[in-house]
């Protein structure tokens, strides 16, 4: 595991380079209809939320679109556990990523008591057939787990605590996490064993560095699409027309106040 920081210029280069690719791969998967389902997992504060905000900076929303699920409510505990992700999946033309997904039933549920012993076998049994299917239907499934050291974790959860803006950030699931790293380790490895398949292999992003996670991250998922850069059509500004003489009523008293003088 690197814990090298990269230097902000080299990483800034890179990650424009990248995400010009992404662009490049949005552009291939709209015009040739292709589905592309991204799973991000791992340890609390491993990096995956800002990955993916690396991920989609560039990309069209209507395209590429962001599933972060909140707790089930009482209805979708009743379903088919699969269910409710289901409906999130991408129809032609789509990128979807997951901030953590169906695989919550193999860590958090697991280690936390939320399902029972019954419902946490079954997962196991049903993911991989849930995965293959997905696979054999056309959608690209790529899944990736974000490690960090229980130092780090815990440096990355005290920055947390002192900044107002990411304080949100951390909940007491979280904090909890410490308390059971050796749990989670247990059920992360069992979750592997069962879960990495040929079909949908799990790919590891270890560095202690965020820089070179999101950069090793991106560009191994490029590397994993056979993407094409599309033509597109050649653009023109068109001429503005003559003015024809249109005149604009009284401007409207509810214009939002200009506050930045104070910040000349």
């Amino acid at each position: 595991m690197s814990s090298d920081r990269l230097r902000r210029k080299p990483y800034e280069k890179e990650l424009v380079r990248l995400q010009t690719e992404l662009v490049k791969l949005q552009e291939w998967v709209k015009a040739e209809g292709r589905r592309v389902v991204v799973v991000f997992e791992g340890r609390d504060a491993a990096g995956k939320g800002s990955t993916i905000k690396r991920v989609t900076e560039y990309l069209n929303p209507r395209v590429a679109r962001i599933v972060a699920l909140p707790v089930p409510t009482e209805r979708e505990r009743t379903q088919w556990y699969f269910q409710r992700y289901v409906e999130h999946l991408p129809a032609a033309g789509e990128i979807v990523l997951f901030d953590r997904s169906w695989y919550n039933r193999a860590g958090v549920e697991r280690v936390m008591g939320f399902c029972t012993q019954e419902e946490y076998t079954r997962f196991l049994h049903q993911c991989p057939i849930f995965e293959r299917l997905l696979v054999e239907d056309g959608i690209l499934l790529r899944k990736y787990w974000f490690s960090v050291s229980d130092v780090e974790q815990e440096q990355r959860f005290r920055a947390r605590l002192a900044d107002p803006i990411r304080r949100w950030k951390l909940s007491e699931m979280d904090l909890e996490s410490i308390t059971r790293w050796e749990e989670y380790s247990r059920a992360k490895d069992e979750m592997m064993v069962h879960t990495h398949i040929p079909e949908a292999p799990w790919y590891q992003v270890e560095s202690e560095d965020k820089r070179r996670a999101r950069i090793n991250m991106i560009s191994h998922l490029l590397s994993t699409i056979p993407y094409r850069e599309m033509r597109r059509p050649p653009l023109e500004l068109p001429p503005r027309p003559a003015s024809t003489g249109y005149r604009r009523p009284p401007r409207m008293e509810t214009i939002v106040p200009d506050v930045t003088g104070e910040l000349s």
